[in-house]
Parts: C-alpha cells; structure tokens; sequence
C-alpha cells in the first residue's frame, strides 16, 4: 500500500485498478502514511492556511426529490423559507464586518429565484463589496443562466456531481439526468468559473467501485473544489431509515482528493463536524483548507435540514466564526479571511 500512496503522492494519479486496491485494502499504518502524505501535499501547497467563507442558506424551497434530502419537495414537513435580497445583503454586511471576503449562497433548486432574481442578488452584493468573492450553489441551470450570473460577478459555483455511477445516481435522484449533471459541471468550467463538484460517502448501497468511479471523474473534470461529506440520513425522507456515512471513510477520501488534486481547494464540511465533535479537524489534518460558517439568520438556521443532527443552527454569526477560528488555532493551523482563491488562479 505504501508504494501505492507513494506513487499517488509523486504523480497525483493512479490507475483505477491501483485505485480500487488502496479503498480495498488500507490497515490502520497504511491510513494514517495516507494522511500523513495528503497533510504535506496540503502544506507544499497552501501552508498551514485555512480558508473562512460565510455560508448563507438562502432558501429551503426545491422542486427536486433527492431521497436523501431533507428539504426535498415531497417532504411536507419540511418549514419553508425564502430570505428576502435585503436579508441576504444583512448577512453579507455582518459577514464583512466579522473579515469574511468570500460569500457562499446556497439554496434548493427554487423557481421563485428567476435568473433576473438571482443577477440583481450578484450585482447588488458586488457593488457593496467588490473585493469579495461570491460562491453559487443553487443547482442545475442552462449554460446561458450560468454564463448570466458569471457576467454578474459570481466567481465560483459549486455542484456536487453527488456520485459518479449512473446507475446509484438514477436511483436516488428520481426525475433527474445524471447527464445533464455531468453537463453542467463541464459548461461552469468552460464559462471560467472555480468550480466544485464533490460526492457523498455512505450512501446506501455505495461500493468502493463507486468511490473509484467518483475519484476517476475528479481527476478527469480537475475542479478548483470538492465537497465531500458522509451521508446523514433526515429521518423525513425515503433513507431516513438507513445508516449513515462514516468519519473514517471521508478522512480516507479528503486524503485520497488531496493528493489526487494537490490544488483543490477542500472542505472540512459542517456534516464531518455533526458526526463527530473534532470532524472538522479531522479533516483539516487530512488535507482539507476550507471550513465554511454560517452567517444565515439564526431564525432559519434550524430550517435549513438537509440532514439530521446539523450543528451550529443556533449559534450567532460572530460566534460562529470566533469558535471555528479557535478549533483550527488549537489543532495547529492558521485562519486565512482572504477571499482564498484556487492556487495561482488568474495567473495562466
């Protein structure tokens, strides 16, 4: 295994055969000489940084029916929301002066949100704060759409492919083209955007096969992120039943990402940090440089459940970033508040 991880960490690829071998047959020695390997690739790279972005949720609304999610259309349980573009500028404003420069908007596929919508929310966060960059992810749009909000000043777009095998992803996304998926992937990167993709672990019936599939996908679309997480289930929704997704298994992963891609940038995500109270540290030792605060209104911060157990939805946007900022200190990092874009972008 450790000619493997060698190899992997010297040329940044393996064969899916190589691959395969690694997920299939990593002991305790050979985990920890993977992550020991991805935490120095990350160190080459960007140092010991990590990079603050404000997450605001901004709607809970979407015509989708992901069986995972739990703010899938079919789940009337769910308490809907729709901040108001005054309410997203208030966070924007409380998250510029708390030193965030990047701003993530994320919301569920929700119609009400027209294009036009959306490039006046881009514009108008743009013309306060222009040194900020602006992160999208609000699903599958036509590349006209993605090229409108580009023009409009949004920098990155982020779209998790959720998983490389057709067939897992026809199984749980009812009514959606893993094509077209793929296809917007491909046109956000043609348009100019940093672009993250990125997959769930755990998911019902996912193999190691699978996870090769996603890994030979990354290598191939070369995005500038990657969120991975473990699927939780939301007990409001068709796998609410079904077991979830491990720490271990995503640590193995961010390794196996960093040193696949040693210049994405990669997340410690919130769910790693909901299935273990030290996930997120986890990750960042394992190669992940981005955590991501929520800088939504605590009064909807509970209602954004894509998952059970989610942390954090009670906590103050200032709170927020002081108690993530002294987790990354105390596990030996530093907070970098710049807009942190993907090492040397813009630079070709």
């Amino acid at each position: 295994m450790k000619f493997i991880i060698d190899k992997l960490y010297l040329e940044h690829n393996l064969s899916e055969e190589e691959l395969l071998e690694l997920l299939n047959n990593l002991n305790d020695e050979d985990k920890n000489y993977l992550i020991e390997k991805a935490h120095e690739t990350r160190m080459n790279t960007y140092g010991d940084k990590v990079f603050m972005r404000g997450l605001i949720e901004f709607t809970n609304y979407c015509k989708r029916n992901c069986k995972y999610c739990g703010i899938r259309a079919a789940n009337k349980l769910a308490d809907r929301y729709r901040l108001t573009q005054d309410e997203i500028l208030e966070a924007c404003s409380e998250g510029y002066k708390l030193g965030y420069r990047t701003f993530v908007l994320q919301g569920g596929e929700d119609d009400y949100f027209t294009d036009e919508k959306i490039v006046q929310i881009v514009k108008a966060i743009k013309n306060r704060y222009s040194d900020t960059a602006i992160t999208l992810s609000i699903g599958e749009k036509s590349y006209d759409s993605y090229k409108r909000f580009y023009e409009a000043g949004a920098d990155r777009y982020l779209l998790r492919h959720e998983t490389a095998s057709r067939e897992l992803y026809e199984k749980l996304h009812p009514g959606m083209s893993f094509d077209n998926r793929i296809r917007c992937l491909f046109d956000l990167k043609a348009i100019g955007y940093q672009v993250g993709a990125g997959f769930m672990i755990g998911l019902p019936g996912q193999t190691n096969e699978d996870y090769v599939k996603d890994l030979v996908f990354l290598k191939r679309l070369e995005p500038h992120m990657v969120g991975i997480g473990p699927f939780i289930p939301h007990k409001d929704t068709p796998l609410g039943k079904e077991k979830g997704g491990t720490l271990e298994k995503t640590i193995i992963m961010l390794a196996i990402i960093r040193l696949l891609l040693p210049k994405v940038l990669l997340p410690a995500t919130t769910a790693l940090g909901s299935i273990d109270p030290i996930g997120r540290e986890k990750g960042i030792k394992a190669g992940a440089n981005v955590v991501m605060p929520n800088l939504s209104p605590t009064s909807v911060r509970k209602k954004y459940a894509l998952y059970d157990g989610k942390i954090c939805t009670g906590d103050e946007a200032a709170e927020c970033r002081m108690c993530i900022e002294g987790r990354i200190k105390k596990a030996g990092f530093s907070v970098d508040m710049s807009r942190g874009d993907y090492k040397d972008w813009g630079k070709f």
